[in-house]
């Protein structure tokens, strides 16, 4: 007898468990923002000049930090425009989930949550001007092991630089894209 309720008890527990937070997250804590930011091309520009994106830092150089999501370059005989993730430079994540960006037909404000693959990891992402993507970050919220997401969208582009604007969910295992605190 005395084990049955042991087992009623347990079971209960792992009930009530199982019906407390669906995501098991905490409350997110960090509001969403649009940010602009501007990086220059890894080739042609002096060295001083951040070429790199991270969710983390926002423009960043690639000689003082590998910790980025991807890079800006102008390559090939045609001088193509290109945004570079991690892997495409060689810089591979021990992680399942490597950065990339997917890119997207909605508007900007259209792309309201991130989805958790799809996304190009490896090669040369061609850019211009108006395109919209979202954006996975390398494994950043090392607690969960997961990524972190967001969208941004081109507004200028040159041989020497390349701006856009972004919003990213800061908040570990959450993919809201909507500027304030996100939803599950």
């Amino acid at each position: 007898m005395h084990r049955l309720r042991l087992q009623t008890l347990l079971l209960s527990l792992a009930l009530a468990a199982g019906c407390s937070d669906a995501n098991s997250l905490p409350d997110p804590t960090i509001e969403n923002a649009v940010h602009t930011v501007t990086i220059g091309a890894l080739v042609g520009t002096p060295i001083s000049t951040p070429s790199a994106y991270s969710v983390v830092d926002s423009a960043v150089r690639v000689d003082q930090t590998p910790d980025f999501e991807f890079a800006y370059n102008v390559q090939g005989p045609d001088s193509q425009k290109v945004f570079l993730p991690r892997a495409a430079l060689g810089l591979v994540s021990g992680t399942t989930a490597n950065p990339g960006l997917q890119a997207r037909s909605e508007s900007f404000d259209g792309i309201t949550e991130a989805q958790s693959n799809g996304y190009v990891t490896d090669s040369a992402v061609p850019v211009s001007i108006g395109q919209r993507f979202m954006l996975r970050s390398r494994v950043v919220c090392t607690s969960l092991g997961v990524p972190l997401y967001g969208k941004l969208e081109v507004l200028d582009l040159d041989n020497k630089s390349i701006t856009f604007k972004v919003l990213v969910d800061r908040n570990c295992g959450y993919k809201g894209l909507k500027p304030g605190l996100p939803g599950n």
